[in-house]
């Protein structure tokens, strides 16, 4: 498959804690000793190359950093990132958990940002949830350190499961909001904490997809532009219960692909020898977006605006289905 590529590095597994039973953290630094790495902002992620039972893949975690410093980010002598095992997954968080010790070389792709933090002049508010809090603490700390405002709200089912919760309690203290499902019985009003939010406030949230999809909910029903809102996704989505399978025609070959339910589009073309760019496989990202001739889409992205979703010509393969039995595909 074809990625969206940045440079890569061989580093060091320094160091690993367990922060909750599920999430594992891992400190990498150079092979050189005294080396320094690039620097990064924070929103910013990695890649390791994990070994997969399919192969090798590469897999992308926030860069973690807690330092209240102004300079911190700037030429780091290691990263930091927090992994939560996914049983259900396709084995990167695995391979990290069980084949990852102290001592080990992995390479890994240097960071890239996607998730930037709102410039000065708004409000930065906060919302992560479960591991998605990793690219919020780093910009938690990185507003303490330049004097800049920031609340963060942390929800999760648990406290328990909820990492680095004491690090941003003694961080941000009555500066972060913590709702635990098990504690308040049940889920957080996300539309009732959204209409709380100052006019100039951006909201930048991180975690599963049920989370962003109960933001983005709450922003049509408060009428917020797109821009009031940044995000990003940890976790594939998951399949629907409606899901069904369908074919894919490739129009300049004719090929018939199967799509079956549990597979998206993108898996089947590379099962196929095809060779799409691909990268984020969230929906996020827009990189594996394919033009389409004929049939009928069921949108599942955050790439496409709701004109281009109207128009059914374009289709984020990663994640979007199709509706129709049959779908062509103009590659």
């Amino acid at each position: 498959m074809t990625f969206i590529e940045s440079a890569q590095q061989a580093l060091r597994v320094i160091g690993t804690r367990m922060l909750t039973p599920l999430v594992k953290e891992l400190t990498l630094a150079p092979l050189v000793e005294g080396a320094r790495l690039p620097g990064f902002a924070p929103g910013a992620h990695i890649a390791l190359e994990v070994n997969l039972p399919s192969g090798r893949d590469w897999r992308r975690y926030s860069l973690v950093n807690i330092e209240l410093r102004v300079d911190a980010m700037m030429a780091p002598a290691c990263y930091t990132v927090a992994v939560r095992r996914e049983e259900s997954g396709l084995g990167g968080s695995r391979f990290v958990h069980d084949a990852l010790s102290e001592g080990d070389v992995i390479q890994v792709r240097l960071p890239r940002n996607e998730f930037e933090l709102a410039p000065v002049g708004t409000d930065a508010v906060l919302l992560g949830g479960g591991i998605g809090i990793t690219p919020l603490l780093t910009m938690a700390a990185h507003c303490r350190a330049v004097g800049r405002s920031v609340r963060l709200l942390y929800v999760g089912r648990q406290r328990a499961h909820m990492a680095y919760l004491r690090e941003l309690e003694a961080m941000l203290q009555d500066d972060l909001t913590v709702h635990c499902d098990d504690e308040r019985g049940g889920p957080i009003d996300l539309t009732g904490f959204m209409a709380c939010c100052a006019p100039s406030a951006t909201l930048h949230v991180c975690g599963p997809q049920g989370l962003l999809d109960g933001v983005l909910a709450g922003s049509r029903t408060l009428g917020w532009p797109a821009s009031r809102v940044r995000f990003e996704l940890f976790g594939t989505p998951a399949a629907q219960e409606d899901d069904r399978p369908f074919e894919v025609v490739l129009n300049n070959s004719g090929q018939v692909l199967s799509v079956p339910v549990g597979k998206s589009i993108l898996d089947v073309l590379e099962e196929a020898g095809c060779d799409p760019m691909s990268d984020c496989r969230r929906g996020e990202c827009g990189v594996c977006v394919c033009p389409v001739l004929e049939g009928e889409i069921d949108h599942r992205d955050y790439v496409l605006t709701d004109r281009e979703k109207a128009a059914g010509n374009t289709i984020v393969a990663c994640v979007s289905r199709a509706r129709s039995g049959r779908i062509t595909l103009d590659m």
